[in-house]
């Protein structure tokens, strides 16, 4: 295995150093491919033959744009969007008229994306780690569930996680734990309680998962096992691969918890596609250009036009916050996934996260983004030497007796000592971050100091079992333009 997954490394290192050249043969066979469909006849895409052409005819395309395509795969048409049969869909987060996204999966997508992208992430680690025996123990792969389809025979969805775990190859089912009959349990909470019990005694050397519900775990096998740190459980553990959300709020936790050191290794894998690997630990993520996914990138200071242009790889410049756009090997044209990125290096294409293109605060001007509050938040966590479990953040606006400000609804494992010394510092590292949020904080006359409430232990865990979203890819919004979620977050908090 270890031997299959480094004679990839080569072919990545080709992509890597000219990865314009790669982008175009993906478009080039993807658009052989979608000729094929309903979606390519609609809009005459035989007529089309290069990347000026295609934008200009197909237009871009956000979730309920698609949907009525997606409905009509979802009833057990096929050839809709992509040549190949699909009967899985990844469900995540929804949209504004509907609670839930159903994201085409094909099994082309399964084999050249989202599994490729997992052995990329451990083709590199043993790259750069000759002597890994990570294959000699287990994999704790924490994921959730899926449910049939009710729209058609054979049709199926889930969130990722476990829509990969169910078209898993045979090894990897052996070299994985919980059992899938764990593993793809309905009830979070019930199956949190099994994983615990049923990979103590295992050999487990790596672990993936999203941070937050991975703490919820290791907690949970420490209470029960009385060890002082993990690696007294899982003396072989070696790595842990993390995505979905900015890791370096979580990491001074796990190197906690954990008590030793491991490698720890990014990856960007959204419901539509898998985009990033982080090959070594210090370095932004790579994009990854051959995993039948053809890019394209909205400036996000265009992004609110009314007909924005999208950039593909030759175009794109460093250091500008782009909104990604994504053809892809499921049938998802021209689509806008919500999530933005700024690049930081080409050949390779190296990037770091920068948010939603929902989830930023502007309700005095300030643009306050997500990368701005975590960056403060995990600088704040160093110098007061406490240690944040959760936390989420909502304008109060303007009154007749207090400037507007930011609030910050804040779970801590460990407090500091100073509230106000560790609000007044946040405050200060966001107005280092974001000439935005200073320029309205100067003298006060716009922007009020923040607010920092801080949280009983659990709040925001009743909030996600409330709301339905405990288990998978489930993850706390950390920015929002209006008071919805703090006020349930308050609510919660004083055991309303």
């Amino acid at each position: 295995m270890s031997w299959y997954l480094k004679k990839r490394i080569g072919v990545i290192q080709r992509s890597f150093t000219d990865g314009v050249s790669v982008q175009q043969t993906v478009f080039n066979e993807l658009l052989t491919e979608v000729k094929k469909t309903s979606f390519g006849r609609d809009f005459k895409l035989s007529e089309v033959n290069t990347i000026k052409e295609y934008q200009d005819r197909v237009p871009l395309f956000r979730y309920d744009d698609l949907k009525p395509y997606i409905q009509r795969v979802m009833h057990g048409e096929q050839k809709v969007l992509w040549p190949g049969d699909i009967n899985w869909f990844a469900k995540s987060s929804g949209t504004t008229s509907d609670k839930s996204k159903f994201i085409p999966v094909s099994y082309d997508a399964l084999e050249e994306c989202q599994f490729k992208g997992s052995r990329d992430v451990l083709a590199w680690y043993y790259y750069h780690n000759p002597e890994a025996k990570v294959f000699q123990g287990k994999g704790l792969i924490i994921g959730g569930s899926h449910q049939v389809n009710v729209f058609a025979e054979n049709s199926y969805y889930g969130d990722l996680s476990a829509v990969m775990m169910n078209n898993m190859p045979f090894i990897a089912n052996y070299l994985a734990t919980p059992s899938m009959e764990i593993a793809l349990m309905p009830d979070w909470e019930k199956k949190m309680a099994k994983m615990i019990d049923s990979t103590c005694t295992e050999n487990v050397t790596n672990i993936s998962g999203v941070p937050s519900w991975t703490l919820l775990l290791l907690r949970g096998v420490l209470e029960k096992t009385g060890a002082k740190n993990i690696l007294e459980v899982w003396p072989n553990l070696e790595i842990y691969i993390h995505g979905g959300v900015n890791f370096e709020p979580y990491k001074q936790q796990f190197e906690r918890i954990i008590g030793g050191d491991i490698a720890y290794r990014e990856t960007y894998n959204a419901s539509e596609g898998f985009l990033g690997v982080q090959d070594l630990e210090h370095e932004d993520m790579a994009l990854m250009l051959d995993y039948g996914i053809f890019y394209e990138f909205i400036p996000m200071t265009e992004y609110r036009d009314k007909s924005p242009k999208a950039l593909w790889l030759d175009e794109i410049e460093l250091g500008v916050n782009y909104a990604v756009v994504m053809n892809t090997n499921a049938g998802l044209w021209r689509y806008i996934i919500e999530d933005t990125i700024v690049f930081t290096k080409k050949n390779p294409y190296r990037f770091r996260i920068t948010g939603r293109t929902k989830s930023f605060i502007n309700a005095f001007g300030e643009e306050l983004m997500v990368n701005n509050a975590e960056r403060a938040i995990t600088l704040a966590q160093k110098k007061y030497k406490c240690e944040v479990s959760e936390f989420t953040v909502a304008p109060v606006y303007l009154d007749k007796k207090e400037k507007g400000r930011h609030q910050w609804a804040i779970e801590f494992n460990i407090e500091p000592d100073n509230i106000s010394d560790f609000a007044a510092f946040l405050d200060l590292e966001l107005t280092k971050g974001n000439s935005d949020y200073e320029a309205k904080r100067n003298g006060d006359m716009v922007l009020g100091r923040l607010e920092v409430m801080p949280c009983r232990a659990g709040t925001f865990y009743d909030w996600l079992k409330l709301n339905q979203k405990l288990g998978g890819q489930h993850k706390i919004p950390k920015l929002c333009n209006d008071r919805k979620i703090m006020e349930q977050i308050i609510k919660i908090h004083n055991n309303e």
